[in-house]
């Protein structure tokens, strides 16, 4: 079971970048979904998550209007756009699943069953 991340990179200050998470197996359709990151010196931080059916999400205060996390499950993918970038988003971002559909199950670092590899994002000032 892999999650593959894809989508980071070096963006100026208000720029937009979008994450992908690629799931290697089809069950991940019946899993909520999220995405985490590390910033320099920081502990992880839950960022957003998804429910299994895209229908529920939800997003920290500091990206929320800022972040989109969505999924198609046809591809076994979850997306993260983020626009209006700022420097304070420069972390490592890492996709994460449970083994859950509910969205609970992922803003918790104890409910999460898979971790994917980080890509990471640089917001230039």
């Amino acid at each position: 079971v892999q999650l593959q991340a894809s989508g980071g990179g070096l963006v100026q200050t208000g720029g937009s970048l979008r994450l992908s998470c690629a799931a290697s197996e089809r069950t991940f359709s019946n899993y909520a979904m999220g995405w985490y990151r590390v910033a320099p010196g920081k502990e992880r931080e839950f960022v957003a998550g998804i429910n299994w059916s895209g229908g529920n999400t939800y997003h920290v205060d500091s990206v929320k209007g800022r972040f989109t996390i969505s999924r198609d499950n046809a591809k076994n993918t979850v997306y993260l756009q983020m626009n209006s970038l700022k420097p304070e988003d420069t972390a490592v971002y890492y996709c994460a699943a449970s083994d859950h559909p509910r969205i609970g199950a992922v803003i918790a670092p104890g409910g999460i069953r898979y971790w994917g590899r980080g890509t990471l994002v640089t917001v230039s000032s």
